[in-house]
């Protein structure tokens, strides 16, 4: 398995391969585009992400690609791509690679390519960046679960439960939380995936009696549609909202707030975009 630079290289040059920009990538993974540019100039990626990295590219390259063999298992994936025993291992001496170094490196093992086809993904390679040199990443780090639990990240995303809010943060990780899964059996709660768990914070009072205001709570991002009636993380017009959804008829769906005092919307489905399901708030209170 590729670490480091080289895991950085292999992805930048399946990205370049896929025809995608690092926007798009930060938009499927709900990340900001300057935590793709560090994945890239370093390889340093979470192992779930990595699983993920992996499937999305694999379109364009093979297992070979990350240095992988037929039969690997992701249970023997680092869970530091770039650990300090990595870091140790490299020669103090040894000058630092150009990332379109690494890509003619990545490139030379990928049968079927022309070189004209090699030259643009080269030639891409050295653009120069666009994005922003500095920011301030989120410190993932200090929590690591044990083998009976779930590290779940809060994003720093407010879904409204009155007026919507445009999310243009949508979505950075700024704090983990650590979950004991029997906890999450005991209140009854079913996820589509322990990555697909998040957090994110609830923002105004027409959820009030279900999600008060400020309420943190735990949602799935592995549903997507709708699946009956409940709370969903949702875009409406652009603008991003916590409602119970309830169908309406087969082209709309309602749009309710629990808080009595608030009316309930008609929606077209087509203008709805189902981003998680609430599964719960975090008080240990059930949705």
């Amino acid at each position: 398995m590729l670490t480091g630079p080289e895991l950085g290289a292999a992805i930048e040059a399946a990205r370049i391969a896929k025809g995608v920009s690092k926007k798009k990538i930060a938009d499927d993974f709900f990340v900001k585009p300057p935590s793709i540019q560090g994945w890239v100039k370093t390889g340093r990626i979470d192992k779930s992400k990595l699983m993920d990295v992996i499937n999305y590219f694999g379109d364009v390259v093979g297992p070979e690609h990350w240095g992988l063999r037929p039969g690997f298992s992701f249970e023997n994936l680092p869970e530091d791509p770039l650990s300090s025993e990595t870091a140790d291992a490299l020669e103090p001496n040894t000058p630092s690679r150009s990332t379109s170094d690494l890509v003619r490196q990545m490139l030379s093992k990928v049968k079927g390519l022309s070189n004209e086809a090699r030259d643009r993904i080269v030639a891409a390679a050295e653009e120069p960046e666009k994005e922003p040199a500095s920011y301030l990443p989120a410190n993932m780090e200090g929590l690591r679960p044990k083998k009976d639990e779930i590290l779940i990240p809060q994003y720093d995303v407010r879904g409204a439960m009155g007026n919507g809010q445009v999310p243009p943060d949508y979505n950075e990780a700024i704090r983990n939380l650590v979950v004991r899964e029997e906890l999450l059996r005991e209140k009854g709660v079913s996820y589509t995936s322990n990555s697909a768990l998040a957090m994110v914070t609830g923002w105004g009072q027409s959820m009030e009696g279900t999600i008060e205001d400020k309420d943190p709570v735990i949602v799935d991002r592995g549903i997507t549609e709708y699946a009956g009636e409940g709370v969903y993380l949702l875009n409406w017009h652009d603008e991003l909202f916590i409602k119970r959804l309830q169908r309406k008829d087969e082209d709309h769906l309602w749009l309710i707030s629990d808080n009595k005092h608030y009316e309930k919307l008609a929606a077209r489905i087509d203008d709805v975009t189902i981003r998680a399901k609430v599964l719960m708030v975090w008080n240990a209170r059930k949705v």
